[in-house]
């Protein structure tokens, strides 16, 4: 009995390990190969020259060195394990035509790494489902209420620091750049300008509010399609648009069992 006692009390006074967390990289991107579809649209140069090249090559070597055991990117994927098809015939000719950051960055860094599955972790509205970026909405409420100039002043710090953007570009490494769009708190990777419109529609139609709400949902389920896939101990790369690197950021720090990794002391490696 003695020696049961005593084999329990050695039990209870041993700390129990805790699993490892997941360590989720949020590399936000500026789009390589605009397709006009933000609120905000920065004019780039192409990344298919020589010299954007090299500097993409530095850049996927300098974030290589995370050791990502996932690549996960801004596409859709109806697959059980949301692996992106298109992935499996990624190469060299791939890379020389096709300017989207998912390829230059996300593919690039997934054949560096050695990995077989790139996974699309999109969110995007089925037929019949809400849209997360009612902004049409937002802006019937500001016409009605007579709060136009209001919403017109609340992305005027964000279009002004697009055009330093745009500016800086010619004489700036993708390296560089990649850094400046994940600095949280500036205008182009903060929540000023959605947090600006809150107070846009009326006590009955918040339609300020709703797009917060919406813009929310969608990095929350793209977070939990993340969740679904990773274990403890995994190092999950997420190569995502910057206007999302607020929330995927927060839900990285925030839930429990997975740790922010920080891209910029990796980048500064690609400068």
């Amino acid at each position: 009995m003695k020696m049961k006692l005593f084999s329990l009390a050695i039990m209870l006074a041993t700390p129990v390990l805790a699993a490892p967390p997941v360590e989720v990289m949020v590399l936000g991107s500026y789009h390589f190969g605009n397709p006009g579809l933000d609120l905000n649209n920065v004019k780039v140069d192409s990344v298919l020259t020589p010299r954007r090249q090299a500097e993409l090559a530095k850049v996927a070597k300098a974030i290589g060195a995370f050791k990502p055991t996932h690549v996960m990117v801004e596409m859709q994927s109806d697959t059980p394990d949301l692996a992106i098809a298109e992935y499996a015939r990624f190469d060299d000719a791939m890379l020389a035509k096709q300017a989207n950051e998912i390829v230059q960055i996300g593919y690039r860094i997934a054949r560096n790494a050695g990995l077989k599955t790139v996974n699309g972790i999109d969110e995007q509205p089925k037929d019949g489902e809400p849209d997360y970026f009612p902004f049409d909405k937002v802006q019937e409420a500001a016409a009605k209420f007579g709060q136009s100039k209001a919403l017109e002043a609340s992305n005027t710090a964000v279009a002004a620091a697009g055009k330093v953007f745009e500016a800086d570009l010619p004489t700036h490494s993708v390296g560089q750049m990649l850094t400046r769009v994940n600095t949280p708190g500036t205008p182009m990777t903060g929540m000023d300008s959605y947090y600006s419109i809150l107070t846009i529609g009326n006590h009955d139609n918040q339609a300020g509010a709703d797009l917060n709400a919406a813009w929310y949902l969608r990095n929350a389920k793209i977070f939990g399609k993340l969740m679904s896939l990773a274990k403890p101990g995994d190092r999950v790369l997420v190569v995502y648009g910057a206007g999302h690197g607020y929330w995927l950021r927060h839900f990285a720090s925030e839930t429990p069992g997975f740790r922010f990794v920080d891209p910029r002391p990796y980048l500064a490696k690609a400068q």
